[in-house]
C-alpha cells in the first residue's frame, strides 16, 4: 500500500483578515493567496449527503513542501462552522489531495471501504476541483480531506500581505 503524502494542513477561523495578520506576524507565513469560494464557481456543495449551498474565503500559503490553509465560514451550513461552534478556532483536517480522478476514487474507496468512514462534506471548485472530507476521527482521530485539483490553480482575489 502506498503512504498517502499529506498536501496540506487546514485550520478554521471565524475572522480571516485577523487571521492572515496573527499568521504572518507570529509565524512568518506568507504570502498567502485569498479565494472567495462562492457560487457559481463553488458548485455541487453538499453536507451529509444533503444538496446545500455554502460559501468560504480559503487563504493558502506554502510553507515548506505543505500549503497551510485558512477557512473562514461565511454562509450556509458546513463542516467549518460546525467545527467553530464546537471547538473554537483551530487545526480542522489534514489533506491528502490525489494528483488525478482515478486515484481519487481510489482514495475515497479506502476511506469508505477500509476505514469505514463516512463522507462529511465535498463540493466542486471549477471544473477541475473536487474536494471532499471524510469522517475519520473514530478510526484515525482526525478529519482527512482528499479530491483532485488545488485551489492553487486558480486566480485568487487578493494576496496577503499585498
Amino acid at each position: 500500500m502506498e503512504p498517502l503524502p499529506i498536501s496540506q494542513i487546514a485550520l478554521v477561523v471565524n475572522d480571516i483578515e485577523e487571521a492572515l495578520e496573527r499568521y504572518y506576524r507570529v509565524l512568518g507565513w506568507g504570502p498567502f493567496n485569498v479565494y472567495e469560494h462562492k457560487p457559481p464557481l463553488l458548485h455541487h456543495t453538499r453536507v451529509r449527503g444533503k444538496d446545500v449551498e455554502y460559501t468560504m474565503i480559503g487563504a493558502e500559503a506554502h510553507v515548506g513542501p505543505i500549503v497551510v490553509e485558512l477557512i473562514q465560514p461565511v454562509s450556509g451550513p458546513s463542516i467549518y462552522a460546525e467545527w467553530l461552534e464546537e471547538h473554537g478556532e483551530g487545526l480542522h483536517h489534514i489533506a491528502v489531495m490525489r494528483p488525478t480522478l482515478e486515484t481519487s476514487e481510489e482514495t475515497r474507496r479506502r476511506f469508505l471501504e477500509e476505514a469505514g468512514a463516512d463522507i462529511l462534506m465535498e463540493g466542486r471548485i471549477g471544473d477541475g476541483i473536487h474536494f471532499y472530507y471524510v469522517d475519520s476521527q473514530p478510526q484515525l482521530k482526525a478529519i482527512f480531506e482528499s479530491g483532485t485539483g488545488h485551489a492553487v490553480d486558480l486566480r485568487p482575489s487578493y494576496v496577503y500581505p499585498a
